[in-house]
């Protein structure tokens, strides 16, 4: 597009990427008739390729042709960096990470992520939901379904498999919140990852000192003090695993629940039936994709990508709730449909940076899902529907969740 400017662009992120719980696809009215990769402009400055359709973003997702990188030259940034004061704040954050460093670091936690280390972890999860479930219970409705269940969940499974105290959870939410949010300034970001970072630092101190039979405790004693894992390192792979730990599957459950209460069908199914979880946990990761910000990426070299010609230095951004409602994939992809076998998705990204924690989201999801589901079969919206309001933050979630029954 000869003689465009960032300034004659549609601006991306879009506004109802984050307004509307269930239906992230409005973008399209923004965009020129350009077909499925067209480019937008960043909050940043400058702009990106942004791709909408399921074999573009996997295809770019895998592709060596493509850097995860943020501290490249032009990468497609959606907040401005903080400036670099020392290693530390680079430091075993993997997912930032190209091969084979990425690799190097993931190599280490794959055993604890595995699928049969996560059904090792199955009891726990589930005397968790149900003793959550007892407390909302006996403290009777209404309750905000947010702070009772859905976040203090997968807060408690992910101090537990990392060995950090759950009474820090108070801590480690509100940081992890400021650092998500898409109206954080850099300032308040740097902030608060420098308290998580200062935190975890004594936490990694304490597991070099006394031992620990939990994730970090294992990295310390296996990685750390044979010279495989510097102490910085092993902070920011537990920066990164607390913050996406319990953020990502908390908003899952919160809005799945939301999903569940409008299709109430859906909702009496699973509670009669728990062997249903699976196919719906599904189609609720494609149905909602909360990452609706996408993923971003530069060119590293020269690329073609759904016939669109990517030179080396341009960024592109993998919008996966877009690429989740593909219509070449999915039939009549923007309807809720449990029956529709929804493998398929990006919901947890693709190639090499898949999210590593999967197994373990889907487990929760399952099992916190048909708890609710069994336990509170009459479970209702305490407010009208318009009053359910989204959280401003990078992963897509709700600020509470008012709830009867």
């Amino acid at each position: 597009m000869p003689g465009t400017t960032a300034t004659d662009l549609p601006s991306f992120p879009f506004p109802e990427l984050n307004d509307n719980p269930f239906d992230p696809l409005a973008y399209q009215e923004r965009l020129p008739e350009q077909g499925p990769i067209t480019r937008v402009a960043l909050p940043t400055g400058g702009w990106a390729w942004l791709l909408t359709q399921l074999a573009d973003v996997r295809e770019v997702l895998r592709s060596p042709a493509f850097s995860a990188d943020i501290m490249k030259p032009g990468f497609p940034l959606l907040r401005p960096l903080p400036a670099q004061r020392d290693a530390r704040d680079r430091a075993g954050v993997f997912i930032r990470m190209d091969p084979p460093e990425h690799g190097r670091y993931r190599r280490m936690l794959t055993p604890e992520f595995m699928i049969k280390s996560v059904r090792r972890l199955e009891p726990l999860i589930q005397r968790t939901v149900e003793g959550f479930l007892d407390d909302m219970i006996a403290a009777g409705p209404p309750a905000d379904l947010v702070a009772s269940f859905a976040l203090p969940v997968p807060s408690l499974v992910i101090c537990h498999l990392l060995g950090v105290p759950y009474d820090d959870h108070d801590f480690f939410q509100s940081r992890s919140r400021v650092l998500l949010s898409n109206t954080t300034s850099v300032a308040d970001a740097q902030a608060a990852a420098d308290e998580l970072q200062d935190y975890l630092s004594r936490l990694v101190t304490a597991k070099e000192r006394d031992g620990g039979d939990d994730l970090l405790g294992r990295l310390v004693a296996h990685r750390l003090r044979d010279g495989q894992l510097t102490h910085d390192e092993a902070i920011g792979m537990a920066l990164l695993l607390l913050v996406a730990g319990h953020e990502t599957t908390a908003n899952m459950i919160g809005l799945s629940t939301l999903v569940l209460l409008r299709h109430r069908e859906q909702f009496e199914a699973l509670g009669v039936d728990p062997g249903r979880a699976p196919a719906l946990v599904e189609e609720l990761l494609r149905y909602l994709t909360i990452v609706r910000s996408g993923l971003p990426r530069i060119a590293v070299e020269d690329a073609v990508v759904g016939g669109q010609q990517i030179r080396a230095g341009e960024g592109v951004i993998a919008l996966l709730p877009a690429a989740n409602r593909d219509e070449a994939v999915f039939v009549d992809a923007d309807r809720f449909d449990v029956d529709r076998g929804g493998q398929h998705h990006v919901a947890f990204g693709f190639g090499v940076h898949q999210c590593i924690g999967q197994p373990l989201a889907r487990t929760e999801l399952r099992i916190a899902l048909a708890a609710l589901a069994q336990r509170l079969p009459t479970l209702r919206l305490a407010v009208p529907p318009d009053e359910v309001a989204v959280r401003p933050s990078f992963i897509h979630g709700l600020q509470k969740l008012p709830v009867t029954w």
